[in-house]
């Protein structure tokens, strides 16, 4: 029999059934009993217990015991004991012992570096639990201490169990738990630890912060009492963290290297005097594993390592913006409506001055357009350097080549035996019939790797025999093929046919998916179960990543793509695609809005490659479905242009529109809308934006009509962006601030951002400023950091604009907090800029010249910072800016030679047609007009003012822009002399 009085008292015989106790004296007399099974209760305790301030007789108690003999039965006795009972049960059969057991443990577990074994049992623990301890005997002293005794023992085990499963990398399941306990347990600091921790790992460095200081917070109010020492310290290892992200790593290794030890420090030698080292050879030789272990050495100290694999490429198109993700990039900065920069000039201004080992991976799809981009990244990044692998040379001058071979006879034997004693312990063989299997496969790694696999159900016998008889079929194929594509899909067409057909048709299905997918996408598409997932990976036909994560190489990818055309399955499976990660897209979007927009962020990025997938397989399909590739547009659209990514679809948009042609279809006008502003954000997407723009902007009001929402609002802010440059804006501008009563809260807050520039405009500052400290607050109270910074950084400008620096400072602070959770280097530089810009000129008023500055070394250091962010963002006009700051404190320090140097470089950087970048271009040739001034040319100086006034286009306009009276000033009096 058991017992349970974690919940309300209750008792089960040993087939489940459950004991009919009877009613609430009988029950509490059980729990009494079981608070510590076997021991002696005095009569008089139970009675008072049952019934506090009461008058249970001794006769009612022996009734009351008597009764629950009879209902428990003989499986558990309760026996009289001098002047009290006890019950007699084995400790084991009561859940709350058990659960104390359990509990023990699991920490003990936890304590020996085994997280798995105690995420289980203190699982099974907590599982025991059916309510509060003792339910229902509210009056009982005993049964309350107890409660309170399991309860905390309760809030241990799941403080115990998470941190396990912290160990165990599931953070993000975490934080959800942990912050409903922490609300509900405000002063356990360990809880607390554990979500700042949880936070952090998935990249919530500010709101684990925040977390800390509620913390600290609460401890000071309620305690008095300041945080433990593990706490503080905990939120000191945070503060240190970088937050930035590093360059991609070469990928871990989960298998010794064998038989390249030579290789590696040859190539690694050669790259101390090389600028550029190819590894060339066929597919499966062991280029890759080769470069990762050559970059562990090369790397060094000194130099950072960035690890590009180019195999999921497409396009060749696509490798600058590949190269600019693994170095840990967004594709365009914070303000949608800059303008665009090449994905090359971001490069360079990223690695100009970094000192860098850059792995290029897998470049033979992709040769020309890798060769062409590695010549100009060498000529113009003096301190990088290059190693690719490839299956012929880049043919650069100055390239060194390098022949990757087959493993000699002993490397290949001793390969295949340490992989295959890795799946079948204690494995010995002959060492001919080994050589025999080794050289059939031509000694390739990869060959030889798939093939160990297999000894996990074959003899090596049989293996030799099958092998060989896949092999001699591969060889009598096209003479055509090179030898490495004979050998290998040899290999793959044998490991192929020893899956079960379930297996087949999970693997072919697998390989629409792009750069991986997660086991939840992986089940859906392919159609399959989790044990045939884990089949396919224990078979080496996919990768575990980890994380939930899974990928299948190229090679096998090939292959398993020519069965799924067999078969016949490629538009089901590619709708499977599309249909999984639409949803995925539709579901993501809102929260994009809102607080989940970190978390929502990078579970996008982590699936980017799947999003790109499943819009190039709707439109470039032989049976195209524009339907859902417009759907899987607009549902992407926010995520893509908070990212900063929305230049890498515009392709995909303008083959898009001419299909659809003019005319928004059915009940889609929104999609369309959105289809239009994405295709206008690449380098030929203005043409179409003239033709389109009427349309889209009709569909757009017809979708946004004021008293009801659309379903993409952040279209609309993009829209005005767009729509800014044009000759009459007025529509957009309509269009968006008649959102103010809309009942969607982020269209609100971007109509009333929109209508505070409206106002501006018309001169009415006072308006202008509260309607944008409305919009900053509207999008504060949803959570969205996007929206907040926009709104900040305007009202940090105009608090400038009239003398009010401390406050610009103050937002400006602000704003740079939220970029830098979004992670957003280029607009983090800008309002760096714009911090030391506050410093430097007393917040620009025209009344006074700026001459002065108050805090020299921090404006420097803003300008430092922003152009050392600059760089690593590849922006080339926030260099620029940068620069320009440097130069302007160089010139009041009187150093006219590095001010002339400086201005010189911010001219050539910082683009001319983007409106942002118009406050810094008449600064940078004001700044030159000063430099020729101080130096006595006064022809020179008067014509870089006028090149000034002609940049901000008219006096009035050059008045409004903010600047300080150090620029405006010698600007008009040039102009005045014309």
């Amino acid at each position: 029999m058991r017992f349970g009085i974690l919940g309300e008292p209750r008792a089960w015989y040993d087939d489940g059934a459950e004991v009919p106790l009877g009613g609430p004296a009988r029950r509490a007399l059980l729990a009494l009993l079981l608070v510590r099974p076997g021991e002696v209760v005095s009569a008089d305790r139970l009675a008072e217990e049952l019934d506090p301030g009461g008058a249970v007789s001794a006769h009612a108690l022996q009734s009351q015991v008597s009764r629950l003999r009879t209902a428990l039965g003989p499986a558990a006795a309760i026996e009289r004991a001098g002047a009290g009972y006890r019950i007699v049960v084995a400790p084991e059969d009561v859940d709350a012992c058990r659960f104390e057991h359990l509990a023990r443990e699991g920490r003990a577990a936890l304590g020996d570096g085994e997280p798995g074994r105690a995420v289980a049992l203190l699982r099974e623990a907590l599982g025991l639990w059916r309510g509060p301890a003792w339910d229902g005997l509210d009056g009982s002293e005993t049964a309350r201490a107890a409660a309170v005794r399991l309860e905390e023992l309760r809030l241990a085990a799941l403080e115990d169990r998470i941190e396990g499963e912290l160990r165990l990398g599931e953070h993000r399941a975490a934080v959800p738990e942990l912050r409903e306990l922490v609300g509900r347990h405000p002063l356990r600091e360990r809880m607390a630890g554990l979500l700042m921790r949880a936070l952090f790992a998935e990249g919530g460095q500010a709101e684990a912060l925040v977390v800390f200081e509620e913390t600290r917070r609460r401890l000071a109010e309620e305690l008095g009492a300041d945080p433990s020492a593990e706490l503080a310290a905990l939120h000191r290892e945070l503060l240190s963290a970088d937050p930035s992200p590093p360059p991609a790593a070469p990928p871990a290794q989960l298998t010794s290297f064998v038989g390249r030890d030579e290789e590696v420090a040859e190539v690694a030698e050669l790259l101390r005097v090389a600028r550029l080292v190819t590894l060339i050879g066929p597919g499966g030789v062991g280029k890759t594993r080769l470069s990762v272990e050559v970059a562990g050495v090369a790397g060094g100290a000194r130099d950072e390592v960035c690890f590009v694999e180019l195999a999921p490429l497409r396009d060749g198109a696509d490798l600058p913006q590949a190269l600019l993700g693994a170095l840990g990039l967004r594709g365009n900065g914070l303000q949608p409506g800059g303008a665009p920069h090449t994905p090359v000039d971001r490069l360079i201004a990223a690695l100009s001055g970094r000192m860098l080992l850059l792995v290029l991976d897998n470049c033979e799809h992709v040769v020309e357009e890798a060769a062409a981009l590695a010549a100009r990244l060498l000529a113009t990044c003096p301190r990088l350097r290059v190693l690719a692998t490839s299956r012929e040379p880049l043919g650069i001058i100055g390239e060194h080549v390098r022949q990757v071979r087959p493993l000699d006879d002993a490397a290949a034997a001793r390969l295949f035996t340490d992989r295959a004693a890795a799946v079948r312990r204690g494995f010995t063989a002959d060492p001919r019939l080994v050589r025999r299997v080794c050289a059939a496969l031509d000694d390739l790694p990869l060959a030889i790797e798939l093939v160990a696999a297999r000894l996990r159900t074959l003899d090596l016998d049989e293996l030799a025999g099958r092998l060989d008889d896949r092999l001699g079929v591969a060889a009598r194929g096209s003479r055509t093929a090179d030898e490495r594509h004979r050998t290998l899909r040899s290999v793959v067409a044998w490991s192929w046919d020893l899956l079960s057909e379930p297996e087949r048709r999970a693997a072919r299905r697998f390989t629409v998916f792009a750069g991986g997918a997660s086991a939840e996408a992986a089940l859906r598409v392919c159609g399959t179960d989790g044990e045939t997932l884990e089949s396919l990976a224990d078979k080496s036909l996919v990768e575990a990543l980890g994380g939930g994560r899974y990928r299948m190489l190229e090679t096998i990818r090939a292959y398993g793509a020519e069965r799924l055309d067999e078969a016949g399955e490629r538009d089901s499976a590619r709708g499977a695609h599309a249909r999984c990660y639409l949803e995925l897209a539709r579901t993501a979007d809102p929260q994009l809005r809102g607080a989940g927009q970190l978390e929502w962020l990078r579970v996008l990025a982590a699936e980017h490659d799947n999003l790109l997938a499943a819009l190039r397989g709707a439109v470039e399909a032989p049976d195209p479905d524009p339907v859902t590739a417009l759907h899987l547009l607009a549902a992407a659209s926010t995520y893509l242009w908070i990212r900063g990514a929305s230049a890498s679809v515009a392709p995909y948009a303008i083959t898009l529109l001419d299909a659809v042609g003019d005319t928004p279809p059915e009940g889609l006008g929104e999609e369309y809308a959105i289809c239009v502003l994405l295709a206008a954000s690449g380098a030929v997407g203005r043409p179409l934006w003239r033709r389109h723009r009427a349309a889209a902007e009709q569909a757009l009001a017809a979708a946004w009509p004021g008293d009801r929402a659309g379903r993409y609002p952040a279209a609309l802010l993009l829209w005005l962006m767009r729509s800014a440059s044009e000759a009459d804006p007025r529509g957009a501008f309509t269009l968006v601030s008649s959102q103010r009563d809309c009942p969607e809260p982020w269209a609100r807050a971007v109509a009333w951002y929109v209508s505070g520039f409206g106002s501006l405009g018309e001169g009415d500052a006072e308006a202008g400023e509260r309607a944008l400290a409305t919009a900053a607050e509207g999008f504060r109270a949803l959570g969205d950091r996007w929206g907040t910074a926009l709104a900040l950084d305007v009202l940090a400008g105009l608090a400038g604009g009239r003398g009010d620096r401390a406050r610009a400072i103050a937002l400006t602070d602000e704003a740079l907090a939220l970029t830098g959770e979004l992670g957003a280097l280029e607009d983090s530089a800008d309002l760096l800029v714009n911090r030391g810009d506050l410093r430097s000129d007393r917040g620009g008023r025209p009344d006074d010249r700026g001459d002065h500055l108050d805090d020299p070394a921090a404006a420097r250091a803003d300008y430092a910072s922003a152009a050392d962010l600059a760089r690593r963002a590849g922006s080339s006009t926030c260099l620029g800016a940068a620069l320009r700051g440097l130069g302007d404190i160089a010139v009041l320090e009187g150093d006219l030679d590095e001010a002339e140097r400086l201005y010189g470089e911010a001219l050539e950087r910082i683009d001319p047609h983007w409106v942002k970048s118009l406050g810094n271009r008449v600064r940078t040739l004001a700044g030159l007009g000063r430099v020729a001034e101080a130096r006595g040319a006064v022809p020179a100086a008067r014509k870089r003012y006028r090149e000034a006034a002609e940049a901000a286009g008219d006096p009035d306009r050059l008045r409004l822009m903010g600047l300080p009276a150090s620029v405006v000033e010698p600007v008009l009096e040039a102009v005045s002399r014309r």
